[in-house]
């Protein structure tokens, strides 16, 4: 393992659970786990999945700061929705947070693990 691997957690006890790290950082890569819409402050979701959506970029970019990096520094991104229906729905929202860095993306119809989750979404950013 590089010393120069740092992982940062959102709190929530399921990263201790299941292993993982909510985001790993690894020199000027930083990999950021599948995020859902949870409100991490009060572990409550919406049903509706515009808000899902728009909270989950809101935790994405408060662990991002957390290594000194921003959505508009992403260079690939994974969709996981509940439904095909919810792309058009969620794509200009989509292009809200990421329009700037205009990532290389992929879009995916899954069963989610917990089922108030409509969306996941993950990043994997390179540091300016």
């Amino acid at each position: 393992m590089s010393d120069s691997r740092i992982r940062i957690s959102s709190g929530s006890s399921f990263e201790k659970i299941a292993g993982y790290s909510r985001m790993v950082v690894e020199g000027d890569w930083i990999f950021v786990s599948g995020t859902s819409g949870f409100d991490y402050t009060t572990m409550t979701v919406s049903d509706d999945a515009a808000e899902q959506t728009h909270q989950c970029f809101k935790n994405i970019q408060s662990a991002l700061a957390q290594a000194g990096s921003s959505l508009d520094d992403v260079v690939r991104v994974t969709y996981l929705m509940s439904e095909a229906s919810l792309f058009e729905k969620l794509a200009p929202i989509f292009g809200e947070y990421l329009g700037k860095a205009r990532p290389a993306c992929t879009a995916m119809v899954v069963g989610m693990v917990d089922t108030r989750m409509k969306i996941e979404i993950e990043v994997t950013v390179k540091k300016q």
